[in-house]
């Protein structure tokens, strides 16, 4: 078994905070596949009060089937550096913002069904 800093190992939550303020290189989230390839920006990344990691592109709908992957975040802070500042994002709160180079915007998340 490897280390929980291996990249071949995911975890689908580790503690948190997380060390150094960077998301640990084995944190496993449900990501957007438009976003894991680049097709869009990340605009919305949600870090659940459970304590697990959503990235979505904000336009489509990630709950159609085949929409999302589980991987690890490490890919998403490959291609959009500007999403690492988010490792401290708070359990239960969501970061959006309207566009790739826009600043990012945190609020308390809740679910449409809580509504």
């Amino acid at each position: 078994m490897g280390a929980v800093g291996s990249s071949s190992e995911m975890f689908r939550t580790l503690p948190f905070p997380f060390p150094g303020g960077t998301f640990p290189s084995g944190l496993g989230a449900v990501i957007q596949r438009t976003v894991l390839s680049g097709e869009r920006a990340a605009l919305e990344v949600t870090h659940t009060d459970d304590n697990s990691w959503l990235v979505a592109d904000g336009v489509s709908d990630p709950n159609e089937p085949g929409a999302a992957i589980a991987t690890h975040m490490h890919h998403v802070v490959e291609r959009d550096p500007s999403v690492a500042v988010l490792a401290t994002l708070p359990v239960g709160h969501t970061a959006v913002r309207d566009r790739a180079d826009a600043p990012w915007v945190i609020y308390r998340h809740r679910w449409p069904d809580d509504e």
